[in-house]
């Protein structure tokens, strides 16, 4: 019998969704300190994500999604991480592969949700760490790779490899691997980010059908073999532009997070020598800085998906200049966010030094984000640059 498809409630609007993520914030904060200590997001989370629909925003229509603007994603995210950057995260990462999986031959997402449970996560690890053996129909896979963000809850998981071939450049490919072809290592014992569990991942020689990769190639033409499939303008978009943001942009909201947690303490505070902070000049700049640069940074990224959408509705590539510029204010983000959580959190003076204090736990959240390859600005810098004098690109996922 054919397995009948979830249709779209027409209640379900970019409004309603964003005001569910801001409803939620709050029940984050106060789950935010449990989940720390447990190293993972907990299941009642990952569950009021998915009641809420979030995870259908960027999945396609077939198997119960919204296809929507990724602005909304975004959006979301950013609202979720006010209250837990490390929820933000994990739906950041997680979600997005929801649209990526849409660029692979159709009957990768038949594997995944072929079955009637449009629940089911995708969880990853880019790193091109895997040993790939051509053979009849596939590959035989293995290795080892490291920060595997929410696998926890996900039953599926994307892996990087390269293929090698005398003659030729490596090729980049993701692999979708079932629960039961890889083995989750705990290694997530770290200073931030605490309960995105970005635990290992270990393979063990197992055998991934060719339909089940997706060549990095196919993503920077335009040629991914799911495009007769899945035909919405947002399948489209190249993936290096969707995912860094994915991986960026929970950091807006954290330095959101931060930034309502001083202004909740600052503007109350006085300080053990007679000084209220809401008076002192450092605590008032950081506070204005770090509100103008959210602003910018909301706005920057909203532009530049409304030029890539445009773009691609008129037919009309944006220019390599330009994607390179945005991968590297993309690039830029947590950068930003790390120098005014800094300056937010110097000017709580010593009560900045506390465990117990929330402002902390958003700021290493957010400096734990800048150890992402994705945000770190120089080598994105460095490309824009060279290529604005008339170098050569080197960043083929823009």
């Amino acid at each position: 019998m054919q397995t009948q498809r979830k249709t779209v409630s027409p209640l379900v609007t970019p409004e309603v969704l964003l005001q569910r993520a801001r409803e939620m914030a709050p029940v984050l904060a106060k789950r935010a300190d449990a989940a720390a200590e447990a190293r993972t997001l907990p299941k009642e989370t990952i569950a009021d994500m998915q009641a809420a629909g979030f995870f259908e925003v960027l999945k396609p229509k077939k198997y119960g999604g919204y296809e929507m603007d990724p602005q909304v994603f975004y959006d979301i995210q950013m609202a979720l991480a006010e209250g837990c950057m490390s929820t933000a995260w994990v739906y950041g990462v997680i979600g997005v592969h929801n649209w990526q999986i849409a660029l692979f031959d159709p009957r990768a997402a038949e594997d995944v949700w072929g079955g009637g449970d449009h629940s089911v996560l995708i969880a990853s690890t880019y790193m091109p760490k895997g040993n790939v053996k051509k053979v009849d129909g596939g590959f035989l896979f293995s290795g080892r790779w490291g920060f595997s963000s929410g696998i926890d809850h996900c039953d599926w998981v994307f892996l990087g490899g390269l293929i090698f071939a005398e003659g030729a450049p490596p090729e980049y490919r993701t692999f979708l691997l079932p629960k039961k072809d890889y083995e989750i290592v705990d290694t997530w014992h770290t200073m931030g980010l605490k309960a995105t569990g970005s635990k290992d991942i270990v393979v063990k020689e197992v055998f991934v059908p060719e339909h089940r990769t997706h060549k990095a190639s196919d993503g920077f033409m335009g040629t991914n073999p799911g495009r007769e499939e899945f035909t919405a303008n947002l399948y489209k978009l190249p993936f290096g532009q969707i995912f860094v943001r994915a991986v960026s942009t929970a950091a807006i909201g954290g330095l959101q997070g931060a930034l309502n947690c001083f202004k909740d303490f600052g503007s109350a505070h006085t300080g053990n020598m007679g000084q209220k902070t809401a008076e002192q000049v450092p605590a008032q700049l950081a506070v204005a800085d770090s509100a103008v640069a959210i602003d910018e940074m909301r706005l920057t990224l909203k532009r530049n998906f409304e030029s890539l959408l445009d773009g691609i509705r008129l037919n009309q590539l944006v220019s390599l200049n330009d994607r390179l510029m945005y991968r590297y204010q993309a690039a830029l983000v947590v950068e930003r966010c790390c120098q005014h959580a800094y300056k937010l959190h110097s000017a709580c003076g010593g009560r900045g030094i506390f465990l117990d204090f929330p402002l902390v736990r958003c700021f290493m959240d957010v400096l734990t984000a800048r150890a992402h390859y994705a945000n770190n600005p120089e080598i994105f810098g460095r490309n824009f640059g060279a290529v604005t004098l008339g170098k050569e690109n080197t960043d083929y996922f823009v």
